[in-house]
């Protein structure tokens, strides 16, 4: 059985989303990586960090965000829902914020942040931003 998921396209105009990248979204952007990544240090502001994180690839370019879906199949029937994977334990999650975590998010985002700013690369830094939860805290996509 095939199953083809087409979203509808989203978000302003291509013109529109270069402009705002050349004007405003590289330098907003930056701060914007800056302050989740201090939220992530504070323990207690690491959700507010992450959904600024979420949000990058959105206020770097105004591009959506991806949505993800899950296909079962039962009885020939097949079932789509929006989802994520099944997490690792939250305890070697935090472990590994603890232990690599942060600082190696801060080498990653700053990786990410400067390809996206460089224009041929920027396929290559979105994909980035959009990963890194799990390069943080091991989260599954």
């Amino acid at each position: 059985m095939n199953v083809i998921v087409q979203p509808q396209a989203s978000g302003p105009g291509f013109l529109v989303r270069a402009v705002w990248f050349v004007f405003i979204g590289w330098w907003l952007s930056a701060i914007a990586t800056v302050l989740a990544y201090a939220l992530c240090i504070t323990i207690i502001g690491l959700p507010f960090g992450f959904a600024l994180f979420n949000r990058l690839p959105a206020v770097l370019t105004l591009r959506p965000r991806s949505e993800t879906y899950v296909t079962d199949v039962r009885d020939g029937v097949a079932f789509m829902r929006g989802g994520t994977v099944p997490q690792m334990p939250l305890a070697a999650r935090v472990v590994w914020f603890l232990l690599a975590g942060w600082w190696l998010g801060a080498i990653y985002v700053t990786v990410a942040w400067f390809l996206c700013v460089i224009i041929i690369t920027l396929p290559i830094g979105l994909y980035l931003y959009n990963r890194i939860g799990a390069v943080m805290t091991l989260l599954r996509y």
